[in-house]
């Protein structure tokens, strides 16, 4: 299979040229490497000019095109024709040497897969165990592997607000638990949501489907709405065999009063995209959830060493949640 890997970029050189010098050590290199950079200075056209990637092709786009949906849209648009499958990357990401050949078995052994998406390795710590294991209230089980929970999620089960769906599927009431959720089994799972920094799709799906141009900017929660769309036409698999690292950088993002609103108000669209008519049990069940988490995010004022970031995204998200009662997003289908 021929493949291209787009990877967006906004002001992160550095982190960049690591993804790059990963995906030069893999079993399987790219046919065609597209960036998109929207970055408002030259440093990462610079990095690429002094170290040459085989197969790479460089769009350095203006302010129409700036935004991680529009770029990776703009991305789309330019691969190449001999290409089947389009694999995404978030920049700050450095893949272990076996991640493209683990993605491009999957399509292989489910050629009816309309995405296949990998997990991320160095943000969680597992343990394999028995499989009648009985978890405490502050571990996560999961088909014979156990992690530490997040304190939000042992909170919820206190108040069985906790998801009721596996990893990667969406409850009604949403809030449900991401891909991280998933152990490293070696296992390929079915899910209904990818993340889109580690995911990848057949090109033919853009046909009928883009990146919804609603995610301005930064573009929090992109992926789940795009996915969950996809998810409704065919199958969607997490090959937990296809690893990468994530080495977050702060370059690039949001303020926190912005990431706020973003959390409530794009998390909202997605659970709508997902469940248009949520039965009012959901509905209520949505609101505790997001007004439990943000009572959780201000009591970080008081805990937390970076107070004011804790501050300012309390505020974000009471500001959004207020607005889905005056100005709630407009929901896009296609």
């Amino acid at each position: 299979m021929q493949f291209t890997l787009i990877v967006c970029t906004y002001m992160r050189p550095q982190a960049l040229l690591q993804l790059l010098q990963s995906v030069q050590l893999q079993t399987v290199y790219p046919n065609q490497i597209v960036i998109v950079d929207g970055s408002t200075n030259e440093s990462t056209e610079q990095m690429l000019n002094e170290n040459h990637f085989d197969n790479l092709t460089y769009y350095k786009v203006s302010d129409r095109d700036r935004g991680l949906t529009k770029q990776r849209n703009f991305g789309i648009a330019k691969v190449a024709a001999s290409s089947e499958i389009i694999c995404f990357l978030d920049d700050d990401t450095v893949l272990d040497a076996y991640y493209f050949e683990k993605i491009m078995l999957t399509y292989q052994l489910h050629p009816e897969a309309l995405g296949v998406g990998g997990i991320i390795t160095n943000e969680v710590q597992w343990q394999k165990v028995s499989e009648n294991y009985i978890p405490s209230t502050k571990e996560f089980f999961y088909d014979g592997w156990k992690r530490k929970d997040g304190s939000r999620f042992v909170l919820r089960k206190k108040f069985g607000l906790d998801s009721d769906q596996p990893p990667g599927v969406l409850p009604e009431f949403s809030h449900g638990r991401s891909i991280s959720f998933l152990p490293p089994s070696g296992k390929i799972y079915e899910v209904a949501q990818l993340m889109g920094g580690v995911a990848s799709f057949p090109k033919k799906i853009f046909q009928f489907q883009q990146f919804s141009t609603y995610f301005e900017g930064y573009g929090l929660y992109e992926d789940a709405d795009f996915t969950l769309r996809l998810s409704n036409k065919g199958k969607l698999l997490v090959n937990t065999e296809a690893q990468l690292e994530h080495h977050h950088d702060h370059n690039g993002r949001p303020n926190q009063y912005q990431y706020g609103k973003m959390v409530i108000r794009n998390g909202w669209y997605v659970w709508k995209v997902k469940y248009p008519k949520a039965s009012i049990k959901a509905k209520l069940k949505w609101h505790l959830i997001a007004l439990l988490l943000t009572l959780v995010r201000f009591s970080n004022i008081l805990t937390s060493a970076d107070r004011t970031a804790a501050f300012t995204e309390t505020l974000g998200r009471t500001v959004g949640w207020f607005s889905l009662f005056t100005n709630a997003p407009k929901i896009q289908t296609k």
